[in-house]
């Protein structure tokens, strides 16, 4: 009897174990936002964006946890999502001076450590729909990597930056990213480890976060299938408040 229950509940673990491996894995932590619930301004007290955003040419808010619409979007590049996905926050530069953009953060729910501290960085102008318009700058670089102290649907948040070359941009409307690599192949932490970039709702503590336009973060990703997709694409199934606005910075002053 003993042995039958034995062998019973390990077929059982083993059937479990594969349909945990066979599980499709989702590009997003919240697939399923609150319709309901409506992104608001804050309009608070003086901003404290994250310590690495210094100077702070700009700051689109905070990830606000349980507010209802709270999600992070797959942006990654590890030995799991192979081919990695990037995810680009816009920013619209004001008519006047020139911004010279020395670093770029992104704040990152993450399951694990980053391994190695490396991100690729990229600019570009013109994305739209299915396409990603002009390159700018792009490269790699060292990251700098900084908790947050807030949590979401079980995960710890990181401020992940890179110092980059400096690039001078006119004004206009430019698309960021910053991908965190994770393809240490010793310790096997790479194959599960997933990476996600955080959105704002409430834009807590931005700086200068008029000038992220509403709903203009996109998704790129060969191992998802999606070529150059606004996050609120319909077919992404997001609401309205999940794809408006990316949690990142960027590191740099107007000229």
């Amino acid at each position: 009897m003993k042995r039958t229950l034995f062998v019973t509940a390990l077929v059982m673990t083993l059937i479990s174990l594969a349909a945990a491996a066979n599980q499709k894995l989702s590009p997003v932590v919240n697939p399923r936002g609150n319709p309901s619930v409506k992104n608001k301004v804050n309009n608070g007290n003086k901003p404290q964006p994250p310590a690495s955003c210094s100077p702070c040419l700009f700051y689109g808010g905070d990830l606000n946890p349980g507010e209802g619409n709270d999600d992070a979007f797959s942006d990654e590049n590890t030995l799991l999502i192979t081919g990695g996905s990037q995810t680009y926050g816009a920013v619209s530069i004001p008519s006047g001076p020139d911004a010279s953009v020395t670093g770029i953060l992104f704040n990152v729910l993450a399951t694990a450590a980053f391994d190695p501290y490396t991100a690729v960085y990229d600019i570009r102008q013109g994305v739209a729909e299915g396409t990603g318009g002009t390159d700018v700058a792009t490269g790699s670089a060292s990251i700098t990597v900084a908790a947050t102290g807030r949590t979401d649907f079980g995960l710890y948040e990181y401020t992940i930056t890179a110092t980059i070359p400096t690039v001078t941009l006119v004004p206009g409307e430019y698309w960021f990213n910053l991908q965190p690599q994770c393809l240490n192949t010793l310790d096997g932490s790479c194959t599960v480890f997933r990476q996600y970039a955080s959105n704002t709702n409430e834009e807590t503590n931005a700086v200068n976060g008029g000038w992220q336009p509403d709903s203009e973060v996109f998704f790129n990703s060969s191992y998802f299938g999606y070529t150059w997709a606004n996050w609120c694409d319909s077919d992404l199934g997001l609401t309205s408040g999940q794809c408006e606005w990316l949690s990142f910075g960027l590191v740099g002053e107007l000229q």
